[in-house]
């Protein structure tokens, strides 16, 4: 069945029969508060978002709205904030970095707690089928917290390609408008990478044991896994 944000005609055949709802939008896409009373009127009780660490931070207004129209909404409720996921590194936007052999964000040498997607999913779906998760906003970790320069060198070994880190503004803006972005576009990605910076090392939570039985998934282990997968194989 076709689900697509841009096409209300497609929401309401989507929503008949189901009492719990995973939402989620694609990068640039606003989560609709229509939606979210079109679900309640077809009998949706419960609604699970998917959100992001730091969005107040970096001033994400699309994740920011997302979670006031889910809080302001009559459904019991759950706001799940992850931090990076491992999974960008060979299934999402750094896939490509990690094959050049560096990897550029401006962020430094700030640790972030990277969250395997697996681990994201069983959060989720407890929120999903269990009582007792309403009202909560689930603030995700992985087991450790690690720079980008850690990440690169578990990569490094696991897939056997040197990869390094380049944690610069400077060198973020030429890769960046090397590619043809608009150089406003691209120094407005500066300012929110460096607020995130400028916040501090992530904090590791004991969420995704609490709520799901279980430890989370290291980077480390991620990367042996992906790289088991030939993930970062040559083309």
């Amino acid at each position: 069945m076709r689900f697509d944000w841009g096409d209300p005609a497609t929401w309401d055949p989507c929503l008949e029969g189901v009492r719990a709802a995973f939402v989620m939008a694609p990068d640039g896409v606003e989560v609709a508060p229509d939606f979210l009373q079109r679900a309640g009127s077809a009998g949706v009780e419960r609604v699970v978002l998917l959100s992001s660490k730091g969005i107040e931070v970096m001033g994400d207004e699309r994740l920011l709205a997302a979670e006031e129209a889910v809080r302001s909404t009559a459904l019991q409720w759950t706001i799940v904030r992850p931090d990076w996921f491992d999974q960008n590194f060979d299934e999402g936007v750094l896939r490509d970095s990690v094959l050049s052999g560096e990897i550029v964000l401006p962020v430094g040498a700030t640790r972030q707690a990277f969250n395997d997607a697996d681990d994201i999913a069983a959060v989720v779906t407890v929120a999903l089928v269990e009582d007792g998760h309403e009202s909560r906003v689930y603030e995700l970790s992985g087991p450790q917290a690690l720079s980008f320069h850690d990440a690169a060198a578990a990569i490094s070994r696991a897939s056997g390609r040197r990869v390094r880190f380049s944690g610069g503004a400077d060198r973020y803006v030429e890769v960046m408008t090397g590619f043809g972005l608009d150089r406003r576009q691209v120094l407005a990605e500066v300012d929110a990478f460096e607020a995130l910076a400028a916040n501090g090392d992530a904090v590791v939570t004991d969420t995704v044991t609490r709520v799901t039985g279980r430890a989370p998934v290291s980077l480390g282990t991620y990367a042996a896994r992906a790289a088991a997968q030939r993930a970062w194989a040559a083309d």
